[in-house]
């Protein structure tokens, strides 16, 4: 995808008002002179000085602790598509997805650090940018490129922001940069306040940056496209509902903010020569794990990873995505994260995002794909077997980009909100079904097969199922069913279909036992039955059997119940050691939102930890 222009921004000793702004990433972004940057003045002098100076609010955004991992493969499981790293609760990673986690967790704290130090660049770029003689004075070109950073970096401190909101609640919310000695003493800002205040940030920015087709070939920088798409879904998490102590609340003022991002949503559709649907779900996908270009634009707002460090790249496609274990050609991952068995079920036979989505193989040392059982299936979108050219080895850093929005969401977006101030109008309908036909390959009629979009209500829920198929794995469903509370309701309804998968009773009553497949020459599993049969009383010549439902038991029950709980699958009973979905999630304790970090805590005396911890 990258053509990798270097970055050739000498920054060292970069002090913006003690923000180190040390440029670690190779970017497709611009091509920048080496500069010595030592001061706040130097720096914001020149359009080369500014444009490095907003390259470093870009790059907190990529490698492990932000989008490259913990925030992108940690933060939103476990829900009722995907189960974070299997286990129970260790005061880690499995903490966060069990809903165990501890203010001291290291793996809360650096992305928290990671996300502030976004906004401290992002605030001095917004202080620093405005006030640049060439701002108004320079050159046109100087001029133009001046207020497209300002608008960039307008954006990305509602990116960061958003970021914290989402997962932290109330969050200290400072819009100036730091100065030296500064007393922190900052409390907790009011979510719905801060939303407020950046969704206006970003209109501000919409007339500052271009469109895609003015703005050069620069895929990884902020376009109007990326502004608008963030602000509708700002206005959604601002018109939401969010957790105040242990209450699920939504303000009253909330359909304004539902017409703030209808009216985004309705001014990107009707510009459809800047972003469009991908034809194809699969291509959309493939390119990005082949890094080239994405021929329909689909991703309006993406991050740029590379270097292959834990400060600049990801480790999408291999801490997630099918197992593979030393194989020679692809090499290793862990595919620490897992489907929900329902999920799979959850797609309808034909349609093509769910072999997109979900991976029903892993890739042993014989580089041969072998079956894997339904309580082992993986996400799928990013993949080390798809990475072209194979990486063979143990390197974990592939370069994957992580698309923060689709133009998918623009027009699921515009459906809900439509929806939600004019009912099931055509035009929502059609936006819905636009997402929903391209899953089946076009064919609108299938699409429709069984969908009831009458009603407000029913509209709904096939909304809330839509964006439940369609954004599986990219980090999007948990926070969907916090804002419409039904994050409680939608995990009790998932355990208990776990339970009646287990027990073989409808919906699942035709689940098969056993599955069985072939490996043929060119070493891709082939099923031998379908996935929504029964299981043949003999196995089909010439296959290998795989425990396919039958991993579903009960001490897979079990763990979805918090530890020292038990439950019953037939004649078996087993006790919870917490270490399935969700397995330590009980109402009422405020785990949706995490916990402010302890170190945070004790430098700011001003600020409160979350309900709960």
């Amino acid at each position: 995808m990258k053509s990798f222009v270097s970055v050739r921004a000498a920054l060292a000793g970069l002090a913006l008002a003690g923000s180190a702004g040390v440029i670690t990433s190779c970017k497709d972004f611009l091509d920048v002179e080496a500069l010595a940057l030592n001061t706040t003045a130097s720096t914001f002098s020149t359009v080369a000085g500014a444009t490095a100076a907003v390259i470093g609010a870009y790059d907190p955004l990529s490698g492990d602790p932000g989008y490259g991992q913990r925030i992108s493969t940690y933060f939103p499981y476990d829900s009722d598509e995907m189960i974070g790293s299997s286990g129970a609760a260790d005061g880690a990673r499995r903490s966060i997805a069990r809903y165990r986690s501890l203010a001291t967790n290291t793996e809360i704290t650096n992305p928290w650090n990671t996300l502030y130090q976004g906004v401290e660049r992002s605030n001095i770029c917004i202080q620093q940018i405005p006030q640049m003689a060439l701002y108004n004075g320079g050159t046109a070109a100087d001029t133009a490129a001046l207020h497209r950073l300002h608008g960039e970096v307008l954006t990305l401190r509602a990116q960061y922001y958003f970021e914290l909101i989402r997962n932290w609640g109330d969050v200290p919310a400072q819009f100036t940069p730091s100065v030296s000695g500064q007393d922190f003493n900052l409390p907790n800002a009011d979510r719905n306040a801060t939303l407020t205040r950046l969704i206006a940030d970003l209109l501000e920015a919409e007339k500052l940056v271009p469109w895609r087709t003015r703005a050069g070939a620069a895929s990884e920088r902020i376009t109007k496209g990326a502004v608008k798409a963030l602000r509708a879904r700002l206005a959604l998490y601002r018109g939401g509902y969010s957790l105040q102590g242990n209450q699920m609340t939504r303000p009253a003022d909330y359909l304004d903010y539902y017409r703030i991002a209808r009216d985004e949503c309705a001014g990107l559709l009707a510009n459809r020569g800047e972003h469009t649907l991908n034809a194809s779900f699969l291509e959309l996908f493939r390119s990005i794990n082949e890094q080239r270009p994405e021929a329909a634009n689909e991703i309006m707002f993406q991050v740029g990873m590379g270097g292959s460090t834990a400060a600049s790249d990801s480790k999408l496609g291999y801490y997630n995505g099918p197992r593979l274990n030393a194989s020679p050609i692809y090499g290793s991952t862990q595919g620490a994260v897992t489907v929900v068995p329902t999920y799979f079920y959850a797609f309808d036979s034909l349609d093509a995002r769910r072999d997109v989505t979900i991976t029903t193989y892993s890739i042993p040392a014989t580089n041969f794909q072998t079956g894997v059982a339904l309580g082992a299936i993986t996400d799928g979108k990013f993949r080390r077997d798809w990475h072209s050219p194979a990486i063979p080895g143990t390197g974990n850093y592939l370069g994957y980009n992580w698309p923060l929005i689709r133009f998918a969401d623009v027009l699921l977006m515009f459906a809900e909100t439509e929806n939600e101030l004019n009912g099931p109008t055509a035009a929502a309908q059609n936006a819905l079904l636009e997402v929903r036909t391209r899953g089946f390959g076009g064919n609108r009629t299938r699409a429709l097969a069984g969908l009831d979009l009458s009603s407000k209500a029913s509209f709904f829920n096939a909304l809330v199922n839509e964006r439940y198929l369609e954004f599986g794995s990219e980090g999007i469903r948990k926070y969907d069913l916090l804002r419409w509370n039904l994050f409680e309701t939608k995990l009790a309804e998932t355990k208990a279909n776990l339970l009646k998968l287990a027990l073989n009773q409808a919906p699942y009553q035709n689940v098969p036992q056993y599955m069985y497949y072939r490996t043929p020459a060119a070493g891709n599993v082939q099923w031998a039955r379908s996935f929504y049969r029964p299981a043949p009383a003999t196995a089909p010549t010439g296959t290998v059997r795989v425990n396919w439902r039958q991993a579903i038991d009960a001490a897979y029950i079990a763990n979805t119940r918090p530890t020292g709980t038990t439950a019953t699958v037939g004649t078996a009973t087993a006790t919870s050691i917490g270490s399935g979905l969700a397995a330590e999630y009980v109402p009422g304790q405020g785990k949706e939102l995490l916990p402010i970090p302890q170190s945070t805590l004790a430098a700011d005396p001003a600020l409160k930890q979350n309900f709960g911890y």
